[in-house]
Order: C-alpha cells, then structure tokens, then sequence
C-alpha cells in the first residue's frame, strides 16, 4: 500500500516508538497524521513534525484511547478534513509490573497480582488498540458501501492497514503477567481482524519490538537495563524508536508482509 498522500492515526504519538513513526510517515509523504496522546506533550510533538515539514502533516488529540467518543472524534475530525483513514499505528501503552504470585517473607502469606491493574492494562493495551483497528476497518467498510463496493478485489490495491504494537514480552516474561497477556492477545486479535477484514481490502499486522529505547523502558533504570537486557541482546544496544518505526513502515507498504514481524535485536535471555 502506498504511504505517500494517506490518512493515518496514531496513538501513543507524543513519545517513544508512537511519536517515531509519525516522524517516519511525514517523511514518506503521507497527506495528514492524527497524533493522539494523553497529554499535553503531543501538541509540541505534533508542532515540531510539522515544523520540519513545512506544512501542516498533523493533527494534535490529547484523550483517553480507551474512550469511545473520543475515538469517534478523531475520526470525525480527520475524515472530514482529509479523508479517510487508511493508516492506524495503535502505540499507546502502559505496562504494571509485578509478579503474578509474591509470598511475604515474614507472614508467609501469597500475594496476588491486582486485578484492577490487570483490567487497566487490558483496556489500555488490549482492548483499546483493537477498537482503533475495527473504527478503521468500519469506516472503510462504510465508504466502499457508499459507492456499491462490495467484496474487494486485488486490482483496487490494499485499501487499509493496522499494525499492531506487540512485544517479546509476549512469549511470556517474568513480573508481566498483564503486559504479556496483552500482547499475546494482540497476535489472536490481528489475525482475526485480517480474515474478516480483507474482505473490505484492509491488512492487519503485528510486530513484536523487543526493548526499545523509550521512556517505558528507560523507567526500568540503567542498572536494570545493564544487567537484565543488554547482556542478553546480541545487538549490545536498546533499540533505537526510529527503528520499529522503519520496520512499521515496511509492514504497511509491503502487502505481501503478513502476521507477525520480530524486531528483538537478537535478545535471547538466559535461563532461569
């Protein structure tokens, strides 16, 4: 599918690999990017895009992804100023960590990890992206049926894509037990979607980032970093944003990329 002069949306936007690939598209040429984040960070993100670009490319939302009228909004908002949306990169994120199960040394009573911050990282990171996805697919699915479209054929080229974020989290990882829940899910998801989706010319994809250089992981500190991943990726390196950001771009305009992309740098971790 062709970048160059399309609609897309973009969550997560204000940082981190959400804000690398709206830099990435910009320079691709697509015609208009909603950048949506929760705060106020992603106007000056969104100013300093459009800056470089010397022209208005986009579009600043601050929201709650999780929102439905606000999602509704976005679209809205873009379609009616540039068309429809062909393009969603669902970035936003969180991660809570801890272990699932934790026995106090001195009481010698099990902790259990906290399901309302199992439900949050749901929402966030499972549930939400997979509403961004499907808003997309229905708004294409809507259009193509305004103009007596039906089953879509080849020759109309790719009309759509989602890429979802996953992570190598979601082969399972220590102290994640919510995290890498969803982002397994996520996998499940894009591959239903892209069955069902297809038939209105709309791809769906995963890749799996391993750990990237953003203020997600940053958070984890250096000493952790240093001891914990670093040792274990043959890279020697975080992952650079701009990176997963080439690599997101490659899956949205090469149709013939389906599933699921790696981009762990080579991390293996040892065993237990």
């Amino acid at each position: 599918m062709e970048i160059k002069d399309k609609v897309a949306v973009i969550t997560g936007a204000a940082s981190g690999i959400g804000h690398a690939v709206c830099l990435d598209l910009a320079a691709r040429g697509v015609k208009a990017i909603a950048m949506i984040d929760m705060n106020d960070g992603v106007k000056t993100a969104s100013e300093l895009i459009n800056k470089e670009a010397k022209h208005t490319v986009t579009i600043p939302f601050v929201g709650d992804t999780t929102d439905e009228k606000f999602r509704e909004n976005v679209f809205d908002t873009m379609e009616k100023q540039f068309g429809i949306v062909s393009i969603c990169v669902p970035c936003a994120g969180i991660t809570r960590d801890a272990l699932a199960v934790k026995v106090d040394k001195e009481t010698g009573k099990a902790e259990i990890y906290s399901i309302d911050k199992f439900r949050q990282v749901v929402e966030i990171n499972l549930i939400a992206p997979i509403y961004w996805a499907m808003e997309l697919i229905a708004r294409i699915a809507e259009d193509r049926a305004s103009q007596g479209l039906k089953k879509w054929h080849p020759d109309e080229r790719v009309q759509g894509t989602v890429i979802f974020i996953g992570s190598i989290s979601s082969q399972g990882n220590k102290g994640q037990v919510s995290y890498a829940s969803t982002k397994a899910g996520l996998e499940g998801a894009a591959a239903t979607l892209t069955k069902e989706a297809i038939f209105h010319g709309v791809r769906c994809g995963v890749i799996h980032p391993g750990f990237t250089d953003t203020p997600m992981v940053r958070a984890m500190g250096q000493e952790y970093i240093e001891k914990n991943i670093l040792k274990d990726t043959q890279l020697g390196r975080l992952i650079r944003p701009t990176e997963i950001a080439d690599a997101i771009c490659f899956m949205i305009s090469n149709s013939a990329v389906s599933g699921e992309l790696w981009a762990d740098a080579g991390w293996h971790p040892s065993p237990a």
